[in-house]
């Protein structure tokens, strides 16, 4: 199972990015997709999450309204939209994939993870 982020880059505050990640080497259209992040020094964070289909989505609370998740099943691939950035969205961001989300969040639920793609947000 691989899955590669790609899509970040170095954006003034305000400005956008789109992230991507793409999967293989797993029934795609079975897992759900998460976003993590982690900046320095801080913890790895949730920040969203889609279901299988598509038909749910799941945001932590400083990125809603910011940030859409979305998925193409034909494509093996899930983007994340990011809009108005701040330069506290500054992380590493990993896509993971879960078989058993229940959009919590928890990253104990997702097995394979990808690479991570570094966004940095300029002030």
């Amino acid at each position: 199972v691989q899955l590669q982020a790609s899509g970040g880059g170095l954006v003034q505050a305000g400005g956008s990015l789109r992230l991507s990640c793409a999967a293989s080497g797993l029934i795609f259209d079975t897992y759900a997709v998460g976003w993590f992040r982690q900046a320095p020094g801080k913890d790895r964070e949730f920040v969203a999450v889609i279901s299988w289909s598509g038909g749910s989505t799941y945001y932590t609370d400083s990125v809603k309204g910011r940030f859409t998740i979305s998925r193409d099943n034909a494509k093996n691939t899930v983007y994340l939209q990011m809009n108005s950035l701040k330069p506290e969205d500054t992380a590493v961001y990993y896509c993971a994939a879960s078989v058993d989300d229940d959009g919590s969040g928890n990253s104990k639920r997702f097995a394979y993870w990808g690479q991570g793609t570094q966004v940095t947000v300029s002030s």
